[in-house]
């Protein structure tokens, strides 16, 4: 390693030594010209574990046909009077970086304890161990709400060799690290006072892989940004947002869907669930009093937020369970994001693909504190009044979640978005036959289905129910649906020969709707489905529905289907709005 780079160096500086005396044989331009060319020789990608970066050079691993470093800094780290605002260039570094461990997740309230750190602007690269450059790239962005998570949620290794890319996963700023909306940390800078600090994350981690991309061999002008759930949100959001505007060339939600807050709006949900803390350090005698002492744009707001530790702002919101009210974040501030969030004609226009499962909800379902005792008590599957109400809100919370993830957001978007839209749906997981009477009926396609087809890893559903996965059907699957993502990374266009053809959208009302993956135990079974749904068709669905009766259906609506994520039409029909933020 250190040969290599006391070689490097040295033919650097014969070639700039050399430089000195192309004046008297050379004009000016050639002069310029030839030095650009030695010293881009000398940085280039060379297959290999030590690479250059504009910043110093980095060492990483090599490991089954993967080149990987991990935990590179994409900025400095937001601490001290760096929190809560946009995020700075690293600083460079002398020697080599070394890039064989994961960097510092974001900090996160957990069930048990904290973890992670406020310096966590830290990214992975990953990429096939071979001499191929001009690779394209895959940004991943974790999900968790924006809350928790990590960028160890993707196994990238198979995917980077069985798609020929470069997959890079990051590290970001979570909960009210990363979204703030109060006065008091208004700077003047309008990029700072969006409160989106998290979106500006992203925005530098773009800017530094742009920067960077070719030193591993990849190809800068052909970014994919990727996320799952909270991720997916954020890439839909990202979307709109013109500070993005040319930083990627196409665009993967994974059950992600539209959604965005009121910046003033929460920043009263912020105040009130921050206000017992104020009271904690003795600033006001009251709950009520904190709330208003924290909507002041004030010095003393300002520096008692910025003295508060890092543990106790991320433990202040518990899981919001997929409800916005839960945590306020993605603010419509008028410059990262659009006033009118989605409901705007502008958008980054590249291809975008748009996922779901058939059973979104049942994660989601199960883990609810109304079935809390359930589990425990092994009734879910056992009791028949429990399993009834367990069946009624995986349904009709999937199929709100399902329309939310991919079809309303291609409905909103196909009048004005120019660029190729893909919508597809996963089924499969749902044939006891198959994957066994448990998973068929309390994971079933669920949230995050994607994720073993897409890495080939034992990752949950299948590390919880492997058998299900050990058979040809699943395994086609696999193939051809990494296939399809692989075909879109480098070309935009997911089609490739053996492939059933993916339609892109062509209207709001009627034509080719969301390509369809299952599997039996021997063969994958892909179409291209020309069905569409809307909220108005599911709400009469659950008033017809009679197996509860109506007083038991009311209880899972106003307890477990509301404030959700996907819930905005569906509460308002049952009048059931106070969970609600605009």
């Amino acid at each position: 390693m250190q040969n290599y780079q006391k070689l490097s160096r040295a033919l650097l500086s014969a070639s700039l030594a050399f430089a000195l005396f192309l004046p008297f044989v050379m004009p000016p331009q050639a002069v310029a010209a030839q030095i650009q060319q030695e010293t881009a020789a000398s940085t280039a990608y060379h297959q290999g574990v030590l690479q250059h970066t504009t910043y110093g050079m980095v060492s990483g691993l090599r490991s089954e046909g993967i080149l990987s470093w991990q935990g590179l800094p994409y900025a400095k780290p937001p601490v001290r009077e760096l929190r809560w605002k946009a995020p700075q260039k690293p600083d460079a570094w002398s020697g080599v970086f070394s890039a064989v461990k994961t960097g510092n997740i974001g900090i996160q309230g957990t069930k048990d304890a904290i973890k992670g750190s406020e310096d966590c602007l830290n990214l992975n690269i990953f990429r096939p161990d071979s001499t191929v450059t001009n690779l394209p790239i895959l940004f991943y962005i974790h999900g968790g709400n924006n809350q928790t998570g990590t960028s160890e949620e993707l196994a990238p290794q198979k995917l980077a060799i069985n798609t020929n890319s470069i997959v890079i996963t990051l590290n970001y700023r979570l909960g009210l690290l990363g979204f703030n909306s109060l006065p008091a940390l208004k700077t003047g800078n309008p990029l700072e006072d969006s409160g989106n600090y998290t979106l500006l994350d992203f925005s530098q981690a773009l800017d530094w892989i742009k920067e960077n991309a070719a030193f591993f061999g990849g190809n800068p002008q052909n970014i994919t940004i990727s996320g799952f759930s909270a991720g997916g949100r954020d890439v839909m959001a990202m979307l709109t947002s013109p500070i993005f505007k040319g930083k990627y060339q196409k665009a993967i939600s994974f059950s992600g869907g539209m959604t965005m807050s009121d910046p003033q709006d929460s920043s009263k949900i912020i105040a009130k669930a921050l206000s017992f803390l104020v009271v904690e350090d003795g600033i006001v005698p009251s709950e009520e009093e904190g709330y208003h002492w924290l909507l002041q744009d004030n010095a003393d707001v300002r520096n008692y937020l910025y003295g508060l530790s890092a543990d106790r702002l991320a433990t202040t919101f518990g899981n919001a369970r997929i409800r916005m009210s839960g945590f306020p974040h993605l603010y419509k501030d008028g410059t990262v994001l659009p006033k009118q969030g989605f409901d705007g004609t502008s958008y980054n226009e590249v291809p975008v693909i748009m996922l779901t499962g058939s059973n979104e909800f049942s994660a989601f379902t199960v883990s609810d504190p109304y079935f809390k005792l359930a589990p425990k008590n092994h009734t879910l599957l056992s009791d028949s009044q429990t399993h009834k109400e367990l069946v009624f809100s995986i349904k009709y919370g999937s199929k709100f979640y399902g329309l939310f993830n991919a079809e309303e957001s291609a409905v909103k978007m196909i009048e004005n978005y120019h660029a190729p839209i893909y919508t597809c749906m996963i089924k499969w997981g749902n044939n006891k036959s198959i994957v066994g009477n448990e998973m068929a009926e309390l994971v079933g396609a669920t949230h995050g289905i994607f994720l073993p087809f897409l890495t080939d890893e034992p990752i949950s559903p299948r590390s919880t129910y492997p058998q299900a996965f050990d058979n040809n059907g699943a395994r086609e699957l696999t193939k051809k649906f990494q296939s399809y993502i692989a075909n879109f990374l480098w070309t935009g266009n997911p089609n490739g020969k053996g492939l059933t053809n993916w339609n892109a959208w062509k209207s709001a009302k009627k034509g080719p709707s969301q390509l369809i993956f299952d599997a039996n135990k021997d063969n994958a079974e892909i179409f291209m489905s020309y069905d569409r749904t809307s909220y108005d068709e599911i709400l009469q669905e659950i008033e017809a529905d009679q197996t509860l009766l109506p007083e038991e259906k009311t209880i899972l609506i106003k307890n477990i289907l509301n404030g959700r994520w996907f819930s905005k039409q569906f509460d308002q029909h049952f009048h059931n709005e106070s969970l609600w933020i605009k």
